[in-house]
């Protein structure tokens, strides 16, 4: 299924914003009221608790072999007894007793998230502003449906998807998947089989999330104040550089909020992220980074080079057997803990010299 709603471009979501919040009285559609955040994270907090209290999985599954996957994992609700409460006979694994509780703040409002991991992975990990490689579920808990989850949207196949949205032409995720992904493994290519890429030792889990990580009062799952659940494959991750400027993404998140939307050095009208000058001096950002060619020949046994803190590689490629890496440097020439991009004082071109 070609995904649809996991994906949110900025400009979308501020659109879908505005209409709401310019409807009058006079309109003849019925008028959506937007709760309040920290209200609304109560009530979506109490059904989420409920869920995870009436439902188990099937863990005895995981018990034995490897590389198991998202439709593997089978939630189910405890029994009733003729009272009519929730039981649990066979001794079944309980959601609750097994998810981790996390919190975040976001709009002002801290929310409760939940987070049951099966497997963390055996790669690399993503940041937050990263694109995936993704298998995966998403369920809406429908109340008036009797509690039971919906399945809204699923890709049995892999495909990719950015966490962090450009606000013109890259679409985002919605800021659960920012939060949850970037705390799995991605996992490796084990080869093809039947013509399709196969994966191993992947990042597999499930997340259970209030409406206010997902998509609020928007009905982009066909209501409003969904709870949902996603059952997960982080099969692989790429690192994002969105304005092409040498800086990955992650990084030009200056003040370590996992929002790279607020860090605007040179108070333009671009956020950092996609700034290719982020201190509005005469030098652009990538010349304002030191650049450096590796060329490692695994010919002659010769090992890829570690790359310091603050370098990052550009590109590589490969000929028999020859490596060649570009890799770019933050630099500080004035040693006064300001990086040289950021500083609008400082003006040295390295592609130049």
């Amino acid at each position: 299924m070609k995904i649809k709603t996991l994906k949110i471009t900025l400009f979308l979501f501020t659109l879908i914003t505005v209409f709401i919040s310019c409807s009058s009285d006079d309109d003849t559609g019925t008028a959506i009221v937007i709760a309040d955040r920290t209200e609304q994270q109560v009530i979506d907090d109490a059904a989420i608790v409920n869920y995870l209290e009436t439902h188990y999985y099937n863990s005895s599954f995981f018990e034995t072999g490897s590389n198991h996957k998202y439709s593997d994992i089978i939630i189910s609700e405890l029994p009733l007894d003729v009272n009519g409460n929730h039981v649990n006979p066979d001794n079944e694994t309980v959601l609750m007793d097994v998810v981790e509780t996390r919190t975040v703040t976001y709009f002002e409002t801290e929310y409760k998230y939940y987070v049951l991991s099966l497997n963390q992975g055996g790669g690399g990990a993503p940041k937050f502003t990263d694109a995936l490689r993704v298998r995966y579920e998403g369920s809406s808990v429908n109340e008036e449906a009797g509690g039971e989850e919906e399945v809204f949207e699923s890709s049995a196949t892999p495909i990719e998807l950015n966490l962090q949205s450009d606000g013109f032409t890259v679409a985002g995720a919605i800021k659960a998947w920012q939060l949850v992904l970037p705390t799995f493994k991605a996992g490796f290519v084990d080869g093809l089989v039947d013509g399709v890429v196969n994966y191993t030792d992947f990042g597999l889990g499930v997340m259970f999330i209030p409406s206010g990580l997902a998509y609020f009062s928007a009905i982009t799952t066909g209501s409003t104040y969904d709870n949902l659940i996603f059952k997960f494959e982080l099969l692989q991750y790429e690192v994002v550089d969105h304005d092409n400027d040498g800086i990955p993404s992650y990084i030009e998140d200056l003040d370590g909020d996992l929002d790279v939307e607020d860090d605007n050095t040179d108070e333009d009208s671009f956020s950092n992220f996609i700034d290719n000058n982020d201190d509005g001096d005469s030098v652009l950002t990538i010349d304002e980074l030191i650049p450096t060619t590796y060329t490692v020949d695994t010919n002659m046994g010769e090992v890829e080079p570690v790359l310091a803190a603050n370098e990052f590689e550009r590109s590589r490629s490969v000929n028999d057997g020859v490596i060649t890496i570009n890799t770019v440097t933050i630099a500080d020439s004035n040693n006064d803990d300001i990086p040289d991009y950021l500083d609008a004082t400082i003006e040295i071109n390295y592609n130049e010299q």
